[in-house]
This record gives C-alpha cells, sequence and structure tokens, in this order.
C-alpha cells in the first residue's frame, strides 16, 4: 500500500476498489476473517434456494450454492435474545442467565447475561482479531451488558428487541442506537441500509491491516414491523400479483434484505478479503406465524420448539476450505459455532460450553454429531404464563412441552419429520429423555436470570 493510500484511509477517504483489493493482497494474514450474518425471524424456507416460490433471493442463493448448506442446523432457541447468548457464548442460553427475551421493562424481561459467560469476540481477541459487532445486539441495553463491555471493540447498532419503525429505529419511545457507548441519531434511512453500509465501511477500513477480523453482523430484517422500501413492495406485488398484504411486505423486506447482503458480500470481494474470510450466514429462530412466513415442510413457527421454530437455514462460506454442497446428515447446533470457529483462530477453549467443534464438518470431513443430549428451555410470560416450555433430544428422538399448559409428547424425527404422531410416553427413550430434563432443570436452577439487586416481594 503507497504512503499516498494510507494517508487518505486514515484521513477517512475512501479508496478505489482496486486499490484496496491490492492493499488487502499485500496485507497478508495468517488467519482467515469470520463473519457471522444473523438475520431476524427467517423461515426455514423462506429463500428461492429453499421453499419459496414466491421469493427473489438471489444474493444469499448464491451463498447457499457456492458454499456448504446445513440441512440440519438448529438454533438454540425458538426467539430471539437466547438464541444470540447461544451464538456468542457456546453454551445453552439458560446456563447463561438468558432463558428468555430480554426487554427494557424489567418486568418483561426473562434474562440477563451472566457475568462469567465469556463471549466469542473475547476468545477470539487471544489470537489477534479485532471484532466489531453491527445491528441488533439484544443482550442488554446498559453496563456491564453492552457489547464493548463483551468484547466487541467496536459496535454500531441498536441495542433492543424490535425496532418499531425501521426508519426511526426508535423502540417505545426510546432511542437504543449507539456507535459504541454513544447515543447516535440515525433515522431516515431503512436500518438493513444503515447496518450494510456500516458493514461495508468496516471490511474497506480492515483491508489494508495484517489483522484479522470478526465482525458479527445482525440484521433486524425480517423482524416485524413488515416496512420494506416502498418501491420494493411494489415490485413484488407486480410480480406476484395473488399475494397477500402480509406476504407481499414480507417478501419484499427479505428481498431488500437479500440486495443489501449482496453489496455486502461485493465489498469483501472488491477489497480482496471474501477468499480469506469464513461467512456464515443463518437465522436465531423460524420464521414468525404472523408474518406468514414460509418454514418450509417442517410444523410449528417462531416461538415453538417444533422444528418450525428452531430449525433454520445455514450456509458457510470458506474458500479453498468448504465444499460446496449440502449436509443433509449432521445434526448442528448454533452453539457450536463458538468452539468451531475458536479451532479456526488457534485458540483452546478452556472452559465449561456445551457446543462441540464442527471444523470437520466445514472441510467436508465424516463426523458424528447427534449422539449428545440437547436442550431447548424457554421461559416467558404472555400466553406461557411466567412458565416454561422445553424439548430434549437424542438422537432422532425428541421430548417436548410444547406450552406450558399442554401434554408432553414424543416424537422420532426420522419416522416422523413433521411430528404428527406422537409415540407413547413409555418405554427406555422416554425414560431417559424425561430424566434427562429433569437433570437439565436442576442444572439451571443455579443460574441467576435476572439483574440483581432491584427486585422486591410484592
Amino acid at each position: 500500500m503507497t504512503s499516498h493510500n494510507l494517508a487518505l484511509l486514515l484521513a477517512g477517504a475512501s479508496l478505489a476498489p482496486t486499490a484496496l483489493a491490492q492493499a488487502a493482497k499485500s496485507a497478508t494474514k495468517e488467519k482467515p476473517n469470520i463473519v457471522i450474518i444473523l438475520v431476524d425471524d427467517m423461515g426455514y424456507g423462506d429463500l428461492s434456494c429453499q421453499y419459496s416460490s414466491d421469493m427473489r433471493t438471489p444474493n444469499i442463493d448464491k451463498l447457499f450454492e457456492t458454499g456448504r448448506r446445513f440441512d440440519y442446523f438448529y438454533s438454540n432457541s425458538n426467539v430471539s435474545s437466547p438464541a444470540r447468548a447461544g451464538l456468542l457464548t457456546g453454551r445453552y442460553p439458560q446456563m447463561v442467565g438468558v432463558p428468555g427475551v430480554i426487554r427494557s421493562n424489567p418486568e418483561a424481561s426473562w434474562g440477563y447475561l451472566s457475568h462469567d459467560a465469556v463471549l466469542l469476540p473475547q476468545m477470539l481477541h487471544r489470537a489477534g482479531y479485532t471484532s466489531a459487532m453491527i445491528g441488533k445486539w439484544h443482550l442488554g441495553i446498559e453496563s456491564p451488558n453492552l457489547p464493548n463491555d463483551r468484547g466487541f471493540d467496536l459496535f454500531e447498532g441498536f441495542l433492543g428487541d424490535r425496532m418499531d419503525n425501521y426508519y426511526t429505529h426508535i423502540r417505545q419511545n426510546q432511542n437504543l442506537m449507539r456507535r459504541n457507548r454513544e447515543v447516535i441519531e440515525t433515522g431516515g434511512t431503512h436500518a438493513t441500509e444503515l447496518f450494510t453500509t456500516w458493514a461495508i465501511d468496516y471490511v474497506k477500513e480492515n483491508a489494508p491491516k495484517k489483522e484479522p477480523f470478526f465482525l458479527y453482523l445482525a440484521y433486524n430484517a425480517p423482524h416485524d414491523p413488515l416496512e420494506p422500501p416502498k418501491e420494493w413492495e411494489e415490485r413484488v406485488r407486480a410480480r406476484e400479483p395473488k399475494i397477500s398484504k402480509t406476504r407481499g411486505l414480507y417478501v419484499a423486506l427479505i428481498e431488500h434484505l437479500d440486495d443489501n447482503i449482496g453489496r455486502f458480500v461485493a465489498a469483501l470481494r472488491s477489497t480482496g478479503q471474501l477468499d480469506n474470510t469464513i461467512l456464515i450466514f443463518t437465522s436465531d429462530n423460524g420464521g414468525a406465524h404472523g408474518n406468514q412466513a414460509n418454514n418450509g415442510p417442517l410444523r410449528g413457527y417462531k416461538g415453538d420448539m417444533f422444528e418450525g421454530g428452531i430449525r433454520v437455514p445455514m450456509a458457510v462460506c470458506w474458500n479453498g476450505v468448504t465444499p460446496r454442497g449440502r449436509n443433509s446428515t449432521n445434526l448442528v447446533m448454533m452453539s457450536d459455532l463458538f468452539p468451531t470457529l475458536c479451532e479456526v483462530a488457534g485458540v483452546s477453549v478452556d472452559h465449561l460450553i456445551d457446543g462441540i467443534s464442527v471444523l470437520p464438518l466445514l472441510r467436508g470431513e465424516e463426523q458424528t454429531t447427534d449422539k449428545r443430549y440437547i436442550y431447548w428451555l424457554r421461559r416467558e410470560h404472555g400466553d406461557m404464563g411466567g412458565k416454561s416450555q422445553f424439548a430434549v433430544r437424542y438422537g432422532d428422538n425428541i421430548l417436548m412441552q410444547n406450552r406450558p399448559f399442554e401434554e408432553l409428547q414424543l416424537f422420532n424425527l426420522k419416522s416422523d419429520p413433521k411430528e404428527e404422531k406422537p409415540l407413547p410416553l413409555n418405554g427406555e427413550v422416554y425414560g431417559n429423555l424425561r430424566s434427562r430434563m429433569i437433570r437439565h432443570y436442576n442444572h439451571v436452577g443455579a443460574v441467576p436470570w435476572k439483574k440483581p439487586g432491584v427486585y422486591k416481594a410484592d
């Protein structure tokens, strides 16, 4: 990189793509950059390469077609905050104090990220990575649970759960948009476009640096409110004249998201960094029923313990390492990404986690991943009355209580993938799963999930 170009970069000026690519090439990085793109409430079938015939998502489709598609990838929760906690800690979210959705109203909040939890950026720092979190955080709105408190060098985004409007970025009359710890005014630009621009700026800034980076890019879309730019909705309705009002808005919001993800990937490519970047795409949980999401052949939606609530689309692109094609056999959890990426970076995990490294799968090698007990547990108010729902799985068998006032149900997902034929609640399989769930509840009881010192007895 010339001294002139370096001076321009330090002054905040943009370099031409060719200059950035040359700078990135000269700044050879020993380890790959890591990018996780997490979208919000996208259904398992809500891509044109999955099950949606009314959807056009060419940019995300390309990631699935040129990378490794995992057909049996599961979130650690059927809602947002716990899923993000599982992703960033490698633990069951209920084991780090996040069994439910974290909200600004303490009476409606069902989680408080544990002080003892070690997050992925903290681990990657040990290997020389810088880290950025752009987009939706949803793991706390005050210290010590802000992104900069938990290992991210840069945070540009939204602290809360959902935006009340994609253009004002306000939640319940609060401005939760931050640049690091600073409150910033960002109204006027669609949040999807804003987060993409910030992410592009970040990869351009890091192109000439020798240190690898970790970027966690978490979009609010396609979570409601369903507010795509008007021209995107008009385009969908012209192409799909019979589409419903709600579905049309939802499709347009995803297609607009897809376009922006295309912009971001193009920036990685133009700066010469795409070939040395692990890029992971997935959703925090299944699609929402109220948004008319498409969860493909799966039963249930966001908030369910059925497959439609917890099984999500996922692809990994890593040039020269990950073979293209589908992995249609291995069960992989969102919490597995934590130890996998630590192994990629050469960092030993020396504390207790629940995920396993699936680096062999990324390399196209064989690995057994389903011979383990896996747990989902969520607490919530509303129709759950402050109680919990749960599921425990081993191999192809899953025992669940989809809602706290519903009966237990046992399914074999191999013989009954649509979860339509509950099995008798007796026998060895049922007994093992039930006893394991009781044991897990016992362990979870030791983990606080409310902010200490705030609540008094009624």
